[in-house]
């Protein structure tokens, strides 16, 4: 999706269409991402502080290595509420904790959204690109900390599931699919699917004690996101990884603009001060509705907008301690 002025006075925002269809703007080739290896390894999940930015500003330290199940016994005060076990405490009457034990290396799971509307940018680059290198970072910090690495990109039509892996040859061929799914625009169609499905393999694959990033705009989630969600942190880290176009945020100031998606075109204007202020409360709208879900212990959210730098945007959310 492009966005470009047509009025007198140009827009102050660097339009897709006079950026060349090059690397790291409009998609993004494997040599791209390999060379982001040097700042992903110095990026730390392992010991980390997830910093989630609303009220009270929440602080949630990660679990550490993965976890698989071992038994259940009877719940005792200060027990993980999120450990219960519901069929045992059902059946028996009475309240019974899962018990894990820790498996040598902890699966980091990438959830990347490649749907159309990831394709779009008025600066930096396109949505895509940006979730394309948050995942490359991510990936290299894994392979550096020993951690398995596993991953889902998906689109409108399909997805591509790399089972977690071990090693650098997991990271090069998660950066391959990546590069691969950043040129998936030109066949998307024209609507606007919900994420139902990719959330709900998701939970399938996904073992105890796994950290999870979610890489997306978040634009139209589906009915059961909020379930998915609160299942996935029940025994897990999420992060909520939310790429946003300043557009998005704020209109520019008022005039008329030309929008072009795939073969189509269309003109809008950018209204009054009204309009502005009830665009802009419908992306507050949705900010506040993703840190909402940062309520279920063990969800976290953090923002990164196309024209921040990827890496501080991690950096400034998964703070050292």
């Amino acid at each position: 999706m492009n966005l470009f002025g047509r009025r007198t006075n140009p827009v102050d925002a660097t339009s897709v269409d006079s950026l060349s269809d090059g690397d790291n703007l409009v998609h993004v080739s494997p040599a791209t991402l390999i060379a982001l290896r040097s700042a992903g390894e110095g990026l730390t999940l392992k010991a980390s502080r997830i910093a989630a930015r609303q009220s009270g500003s929440y602080l949630s330290r990660f679990k550490g290595r993965g976890m698989e199940f071992d038994e259940a016994r009877l719940y005792q005060p200060g027990d993980d509420v999120r450990t219960l076990d519901w069929r045992v405490t059902a059946r028996t009457g009475k309240p019974h904790t899962k018990l894990f034990r820790e498996e040598r290396e902890r699966a980091v799971l990438t959830w990347v959204d490649m749907r159309p509307t990831m394709f779009f940018a008025t600066r930096g680059a396109f949505k895509s690109v940006i979730a394309a290198r948050a995942a490359a970072l991510i990936a290299w910090s894994a392979n550096r900390q020993g951690d398995r690495l596993g991953s889902l990109v998906f689109n409108a039509d399909s997805h591509h599931e790399l089972r977690p892996k071990r090693g650098k040859s997991a990271v090069l061929q998660l950066l391959q699919q990546l590069s691969t799914a950043s040129h998936w625009h030109s066949q998307h169609n024209e609507q606007e699917p919900d994420a139902n499905n990719a959330l709900a393999r998701l939970r399938r694959v996904t073992k105890p004690g796994s950290l999870i990033f979610l890489i997306s705009d978040f634009r139209n989630l589906g009915p059961q996101a909020e379930s998915h969600l609160a299942q996935l942190s029940r025994h897990n880290d999420v992060v909520l990884f939310h790429i946003h176009d300043p557009l998005e945020q704020t209109l520019p100031e008022r005039g008329q603009y030309r929008v072009t998606w795939a073969q189509r075109h269309s003109v809008f204007s950018s209204g009054n001060k009204s309009a502005q202020d009830k665009y802009q409360q419908q992306f507050e709208q949705q900010r506040q509705q993703l840190q909402q879900l940062s309520r279920f212990p063990g969800v976290h959210y953090l923002s990164c907008s196309t024209a921040d730098d990827v890496l501080q945007c991690l950096q400034q959310g998964l703070r050292r301690r």
